[in-house]
C-alpha cells in the first residue's frame, strides 16, 4: 500500500524538529492527528521509523534513510511548484540571512537599502554573528561566509575574492623592525584569532608551495575589528582580509607587510541549501550581492598604490 502524502510530511517535520507539538505547530494540525499519520505511516510501511521515550524522539536506521529520501522528494517538489508559480517571477515573502559580525556591520548593512527598495514585496530579516549556523536545522535560507569551504551539500556562490593582509602600524615597526619573510615573524608579537597562545598562520613559500609558520603573541580575540584596534594601537602584527585593514593602509596609519607571501585563496561566498537555488528572493539577494562587491570589491581599491608608496 503506498503511503499517504499527508503522513509523508508529518514524519518529515516530526523528524526534523524531533517534536511531535512543534511538527503540529508548523504544520497547523493538533498533535494527536500528527501521531496517528506518523503510526499510520509506520503501519503503511510495515517499520518503526522513529524511537519514542518519554525524554527523547529520534529516527530508527529505517528512518533516518526513509527521512532523507523523503527530504529530497519534498525539495524537488518545491522547485517544481516555484518553477510554474508566480512567486518564481517576483521575488516576495521572508527571507532569512546569516552572515558574520563584522563584515555585516561593516559592509553588508550599507548595500541592504538598495535591496529593499528594488524589492518591496520582500521582508529580510539578518542575523550578525561569527557561529557557524546550521542553515537547515535554524532555518535560515542562505549565508555569507568568508573563507576556503569545506565540502559540504549546500550550494557556494563566490560573489568576491577576500585578499588577506598582514600589516603593523609605523611605531610598532619602527621598535621593533619591519619582518621581510615570514619566519621572522617568529620574532615579533602577532595579534591572533582565538583563545590559543600559539597560532599557525598560512603564507605563500618562495617556491610557490603553501607554507604554515608558527607565531606568538600576547593578545588575542575573535573579533578582526578587535585585533585591528590592537595593531593601530601598536600591539604588533595582524593578518587579516583586507576589509578590515584597506581605509587604515591607504591612510597611513597601518603598513602592509610581507605581500608577496600571502596567499589569495580566500572568498566571500553565498551559500545555500539546493532546495533554495530556484526560489527567486534567494537568487535575487546573492545577485544583488555579487553585483555590491564583486568582481573587483571597493574595499580593496588603492592598495597596490598605498603599499607602493
Amino acid at each position: 500500500m503506498t503511503p499517504r502524502f499527508d503522513t509523508i510530511i508529518a514524519f518529515v517535520r516530526v523528524a526534523e524538529t524531533g517534536s511531535f507539538s512543534e511538527a503540529a505547530r508548523r504544520l497547523g494540525l493538533s498533535k494527536s492527528m500528527i501521531s496517528r499519520q506518523v503510526s499510520a505511516l509506520e503501519a503503511d510501511l510495515g517499520v518503526r521509523l522513529l524511537h519514542r521515550t518519554t525524554r527523547s524522539l529520534s529516527p530508527t536506521e529505517a528512518g533516518r534513510a526513509y527521512l532523507e529520501r523523503c527530504q529530497r522528494i519534498l525539495a524537488d517538489l518545491d522547485e517544481a511548484n516555484l518553477l510554474v508559480s508566480h512567486l518564481q517571477a517576483v521575488p516576495r515573502g521572508r527571507l532569512r540571512v546569516s552572515a558574520p559580525l563584522s563584515f555585516g556591520i561593516g559592509h553588508l548593512s550599507a548595500c541592504l537599502p538598495g535591496f529593499l527598495e528594488r524589492y518591496p514585496e520582500i521582508e529580510l530579516e539578518m542575523g550578525f554573528t561569527d557561529r557557524h549556523v546550521d542553515l537547515v536545522e535554524e532555518g535560515w535560507d542562505l549565508a555569507v561566509r568568508i573563507g576556503r569551504l569545506a565540502d559540504s551539500s549546500l550550494i557556494v556562490r563566490r560573489l568576491a575574492p577576500v585578499r588577506r593582509m598582514a600589516a603593523a602600524s609605523p611605531a610598532y615597526l619602527e621598535r621593533r623592525g619591519t619582518p621581510r619573510r615570514p619566519e621572522e615573524l617568529s620574532a615579533h608579537d602577532c595579534l591572533t584569532h582565538g583563545g590559543r597562545v600559539q597560532s599557525e598562520w598560512r603564507f605563500t613559500g618562495d617556491d610557490g608551495k603553501p607554507v604554515q609558520v608558527e607565531v606568538r603573541g600576547r593578545f588575542h580575540a575573535d573579533n578582526g575589528d578587535v585585533l585591528r584596534d590592537m595593531a593601530l594601537a601598536g600591539l604588533g602584527v595582524v593578518l587579516l582580509p583586507s576589509f578590515f585593514l584597506g581605509d587604515d593602509i591607504r591612510a597611513g596609519r597601518l603598513v602592509p607587510l610581507l605581500e608577496a607571501y600571502v596567499p589569495l585563496d580566500s572568498s566571500l561566498n553565498a551559500v545555500y541549501p539546493h532546495g533554495r537555488h530556484l526560489s527567486p528572493k534567494v537568487r535575487a539577494f546573492v545577485d544583488h550581492l555579487a553585483t555590491s562587491f564583486g568582481p573587483e570589491p571597493y574595499w580593496d581599491r588603492g592598495l597596490a598604490e598605498s603599499a607602493a608608496g
